[in-house]
């Protein structure tokens, strides 16, 4: 086969640290193998310039299999800089196959978002958000660049926020707290520009307060409000003050000072 190794070191450690390498350890007898060996290569074949195709008869290479832990077939290995950077066993379809390359497969996209978290740990946003734009840019479809993105702009941009917030989501369910939280911070922050619609009922002033110290970005107060708010009229605004206290705690985080300072009497005061 034109795949099959020939020399492993060489194909496989030595050429990943030029291109990811993709190993296919199988044999002759393995009916799954059968099956996902012709996906791997048609895929292989398709995408020459993002990685290449190793297979390794099992039967023929015991000390590669022992090596690399392999205990059932077909098992798949992905090589990068030398090393193991992820994997999978079993026969997988098509589709399956080809969004396992998409989120595994290093890219210069990937190494900017690793840039971001280091970035945004540092409190450096500036710089975070103008490599964020860099990756949005290119892959407008990103669902992690969306998301990280999002709650950096709801401020100055709510409505493209908002936009951002939702793609992540609609790709990606474990983006869903966030995009909802940067969502309803969209809406207070459009609702704070222009609060006419606001219902004249008791929680009004307060209600106002609060959109006005979220709008400065003072989350301290911010919440404060909301809570006063919820203690006069826990259903103002369509319940806005709890979904309010909950977008600003997930965005903050559950270990951030003005979380740990109001989550309590937030709880108290709802139940």
């Amino acid at each position: 086969m034109a795949f099959e190794v020939q020399d492993f070191q060489e194909e496989v450690i030595e050429t990943s640290h030029q291109i990811p390498v993709v190993v296919d350890f199988w044999a002759p007898w393995c009916g799954p193998c059968r099956v996902l060996g012709p996906v791997l290569e048609k895929l292989a074949g398709e995408q020459t310039e993002r990685w290449k195709l190793v297979k390794i008869n099992s039967d023929l290479h015991p000390d590669l299999s022992m090596e690399y832990g392999i205990r059932g077939i077909p098992a798949v290995k992905l090589f990068a800089g030398g090393q193991v950077i992820d994997e999978f066993t079993g026969a997988l379809p098509e589709v399956a196959v080809r969004q396992w390359l998409d989120k595994a497969l290093p890219s210069e996209n990937k190494k900017r978002l690793q840039q971001v978290e280091m970035l945004l740990a540092t409190d450096e946003v500036e710089a975070a958000t103008a490599l964020l734009e860099e990756v949005v840019r290119e892959e407008p479809l990103n669902p992690q660049a969306a998301a990280m993105l999002a709650p950096l702009l709801v401020f100055d941009e709510p409505d493209r926020a908002a936009t951002l917030a939702r793609t992540a989501a609609s790709a990606e369910p474990r983006f869903l707290q966030v995009a909802d939280a940067v969502v309803t911070f969209a809406h207070l922050i459009t609702l704070g520009q222009d609060p006419s619609s606001l219902p004249d009922e008791p929680g009004r002033d307060a209600y106002l307060a609060a959109l006005k110290a979220t709008g400065d970005n003072d989350f301290d107060t911010a919440i404060q409000h909301f809570i006063a708010v919820i203690q006069q009229n826990r259903y103002y605004n369509d319940d806005g003050a709890r979904k309010a206290c909950i977008a600003i705690f997930n965005l903050l985080g559950p270990d951030h000072p003005i979380t740990r300072k109001h989550r309590r009497m937030f709880d108290m005061v709802l139940y």
